[in-house]
């Protein structure tokens, strides 16, 4: 009985000590639910994809007048429209700063629609599936679930620059960029853009 108990206790300081095999078993359980994730993630997707591929995707046109002239007080200082049309995808990226030049916040937006559009946003979706967190002394990355949507950090710690990437309305993918912004102020940025019109 005394060899059974100093066992119990044995077994419950080695968990309690987050020794390397507790450790490994811990990741080998989160690695079996992105697994999981990512194959149902897969299905969805094949339903999405056969769904985007027939719609038109956004000419430069349409994406041009969705890009606001003003980003929370930032004024845009610049755009391109075009640049995987040679691949039959709608893209577009702006860029905005502040009145003394001291922040930076750049957009881009990837339609997801047609053929190539729906081919080339597919890999990126996989990503999301994911649920994951680490950082070390230069920077964080984490995925996140903002306002209902599932989104990606990255913050640079040094410099105090920052990017997110999401997925809206399950067609547009996104990446922001923040330079001398943090996450919040990045977040900022993004709700101050009108995303309901996207393709509206």
């Amino acid at each position: 009985m005394r060899k059974f108990i100093i066992g119990i206790f044995t077994m419950a300081a080695l968990i309690a000590c987050e020794n390397p095999v507790s450790k490994k078993i811990k990741e080998a359980k989160q690695n079996v639910s992105n697994t999981n994730k990512a194959f149902k993630e897969l299905n969805k997707m094949q339903e999405d994809i056969m769904e985007l591929q027939k719609l038109e995707p956004l000419t430069n046109e349409e994406l041009k007048a969705w890009l606001p002239d003003e980003i929370n007080g930032m004024k845009r200082t610049g755009y391109k429209a075009g640049q995987g049309s040679h691949l039959q995808i709608a893209m577009i990226e702006g860029t905005y700063t502040n009145e003394d030049k001291s922040k930076k916040f750049r957009i881009e937006v990837m339609d997801g629609a047609g053929e190539m559009g729906a081919a080339a946003t597919a890999g990126m979706r996989i990503m999301f599936t994911q649920d994951f967190e680490e950082e070390d002394e230069y920077r964080s990355r984490r995925s996140v679930k903002k306002n209902g949507m599932k989104a990606i950090e990255e913050y640079r710690k040094r410099n105090n620059n920052s990017e997110i990437q999401f997925f809206h309305d399950n067609r547009f993918y996104l990446k922001a960029n923040g330079t001398n912004m943090d996450i919040e102020e990045t977040w900022d940025a993004i709700e101050d853009l009108d995303l309901d019109d996207l393709g509206g």
